[in-house]
């Protein structure tokens, strides 16, 4: 029987993982077993006992396990940068955002506005902040929140309104079918967030997790973070 390979991760690297996980099952007859949302409910499963060889996190939180003795320092390795875009149904038109005026222009007018958790998901909490900052957090009617960016984005697809937004990490949009990217978000209000890969202090399959972890930051996997949204 297969090893199983347990991994807590951040929606941002679904993508990234999948492009890869054929290839390093065959290689290390292993299976991966992969739960992915929203970066705060990720810790929340580790914390509460959750199964996990490898976590994929923002730098915070793989900081603030470490402390907590819940990740091996020594292991972790940034996976990338990954920023933060909006999001439009397939079969709309790009809309150029190059400064705020544009991304409140945008906001204002669509029908409905799709995007991660507020309070767990890094892409969410942020993008709450603009919505505040541009006046338009208050109209609760036009707003879709979903525990992650995946299912936001899978969310956005079906919409019924033709002008619905969305936001959430780039990572996110480009592997979901029936959106597409239309910029990122625009100065003062973009977000990067560093990504990084770690070794859970309780990992059942420590050395494979740090075979993955070179797998997913190796120098010949590069295009393949690129193609993913990871910079």
């Amino acid at each position: 029987m297969a090893r199983s390979l347990h991994i807590l991760s951040g929606g941002a690297a679904q993508g990234l993982v999948s492009r890869l996980q054929v290839a390093f099952e065959a290689k290390h007859g292993c299976a991966l077993a992969g739960t992915f949302g929203a970066v705060g409910a990720m810790k929340d499963k580790l914390l509460a006992g959750a199964a996990c060889d490898v976590l994929i996190l923002s730098q915070k939180l793989i900081d603030d396990l470490a402390a907590q003795g819940k990740a091996d320092a020594s292991s972790a390795r940034p996976v990338g940068q990954v920023k933060t875009g909006v999001a439009l149904k397939v079969g709309r038109e790009p809309v150029a955002i190059r400064s705020e005026q544009d991304l409140k222009a945008l906001l204002s007018a669509a029908g409905a506005i799709y995007f991660p958790d507020p309070a767990k998901a890094t892409a969410g909490i942020h993008f709450m902040k603009v919505l505040q900052a541009l006046g338009l957090a208050d109209d609760a009617r036009k707003l879709r929140t979903f525990p992650n960016g995946a299912t936001a984005m899978a969310e956005l697809a079906k919409a019924p309104e033709m002008d619905a937004v969305g936001c959430t990490q780039v990572t996110e949009i480009l592997i979901t079918n029936g959106v597409h990217l239309t910029g990122l978000l625009p100065a003062p209000h973009e977000l990067t967030t560093t990504y990084t890969a770690a070794v859970a202090s309780g990992a059942q399959e420590p050395e494979l997790a740090r075979a993955l972890i070179e797998a997913l930051t190796a120098a010949d996997a590069a295009p393949v973070r690129r193609e993913c949204g990871f910079e």
